[in-house]
């Protein structure tokens, strides 16, 4: 396949790393980003640095880092073919008890991460007359959790969900393609050590693992005729689950 540089925000652990390390072993140019600097370092050390990797450190809903990724990507490799919107973040609280600062910690990191760093990338894209654009979002913007308040980030990532076909329709013609992909609960570190015990929130009855959404995110980044598709990498969460 063609070699690509792709762009992948939040990946200095989890889903992020994970994929950052698909695309590097199947010989892709990419830059990475995170915002803590040691963290970055640590996973730039980790994959061995080299000729196809590069890393910015920073808070990507400053629209200036989703330009300096950029500006790296085309320095150090010439091109920005493909966009992966990761950073975000999730928590739980009831919704009488969310307030201003609260709600908007998640739209600041997840919408307007994502929206900032899609501008510049698009900029570049439209240039190149392609790209691909992939956000990170959850099959629970259709699939609500009854016990389990998390109202703010949902809303943040159902904005995403609709930014995508948006985006979709208005660059489908300068052959730029746009689509999220919905992870179910995921074995990463931020889950801890129990995160079998989220099992029956998926029809497969197991969580899935970081090679799941990295494979999905590959196949999307590689495919000329995907856009404006939700799809769900989450074992069935987003069409049910186990009772038992």
């Amino acid at each position: 396949m063609k070699k690509q540089t792709i762009i992948i925000t939040g990946a200095a652990s989890g889903i992020g790393k994970g994929i950052a390390k698909y695309f590097l072993d199947r010989g892709d140019n990419v830059v990475i980003n995170s915002l803590t600097a040691t963290a970055l370092e640590n996973a730039y050390n980790e994959f061995g640095g080299g000729d196809n990797l590069a890393m910015v450190s920073g808070d990507v809903s400053n629209r200036k880092v989703g330009e300096q990724l950029v500006a790296t990507a085309i320095d150090r490799f010439g091109t920005v073919d493909v966009l992966v919107n990761n950073a975000g973040i999730f928590d739980s609280k009831p919704f009488l008890e969310v307030d201003e600062a609260y709600l908007d910690k998640f739209l600041t990191t997840n919408l307007k991460g994502t929206y900032f760093t899609t501008q510049a990338a698009v900029s570049q894209m439209l240039k190149q007359n392609n790209g691909v654009i992939i956000n990170i979002g959850t099959p629970l913007v259709n699939h609500g959790l009854g016990g389990w308040p998390a109202s703010a980030p949902v809303a943040s990532k159902g904005a995403i969900h609709a930014l995508t076909i948006q985006l979709a329709a208005e660059f489908g013609k300068q052959n730029i393609r746009v689509n999220t992909i919905a992870p179910g609960v995921i074995r990463t570190p931020m889950h801890g050590d129990k995160v079998d015990l989220n099992a029956g929130l998926h029809l497969l009855n197991r969580v899935g693992e970081i090679e799941d959404v990295a494979e999905m995110v590959y196949t999307v980044a590689k495919s000329n005729f995907i856009t404006g598709s939700i799809i769900n990498v989450d074992g069935g969460k987003g069409s049910g689950h186990n009772l038992n």
